[in-house]
């Protein structure tokens, strides 16, 4: 498990059930828009100008109605994230082709690429986690979306996947 697990950096208010955007442009401009409130976003423009540059570079859309938006940034002092299932699946050009539904963005600082690239195979792995993305696409309140990730890093073995 990363140093700080995923269901403490996904606070209330940072968390969504049926967002209403319906582009991945929208989606993209929400999620930022929730986490430039962060205290660890110094720079929101640019925050929101690295996530769709490194979106631009290749989706992140995983693929089973999934992306993961992130980016390493100097617009952060210290990672941020915020999840969200959207209303209605929206076009990501994923792998898979499948529109996505569920989404979660990473921002973390520029030069703490290691602590980023952990943080998202961790983030793979929760999401990847039998049961756990039915789970989340019928969470009724972004409490509920918390409590399974909390649940599912809870009982991952230590150091190991969920």
């Amino acid at each position: 498990m990363p140093a700080v697990p995923l269901a403490t950096l996904l606070q209330a208010g940072y968390v969504a059930v049926g967002l209403p955007a319906e582009t991945k442009a929208g989606v993209l401009d929400a999620l930022a828009g929730r986490l430039a409130e962060r205290p660890e976003v110094t720079d929101a423009a640019r925050l929101r100008a690295d996530l769709a540059a490194r979106e631009s570079r290749m989706s992140t859309g995983v693929g089973e109605g999934v992306a993961l938006p992130h980016a390493r940034t100097p617009a952060v002092s210290g990672t941020v994230a915020a999840l969200a299932t959207l209303a209605a699946p929206v076009g990501w050009g994923s792998l898979d082709g499948a529109p996505v539904d569920l989404v979660l963005m990473l921002a973390g600082p520029e030069g703490d690429r290691a602590a980023h690239v952990h943080l998202l195979a961790h983030v793979s792995r929760v999401i990847s986690t039998p049961g756990v993305r039915g789970r989340l696409a019928e969470a009724a309140s972004a409490g509920d979306l918390r409590a399974v990730i909390e649940a599912t890093e809870a009982h991952a073995p230590a150091g190991g996947p969920p």
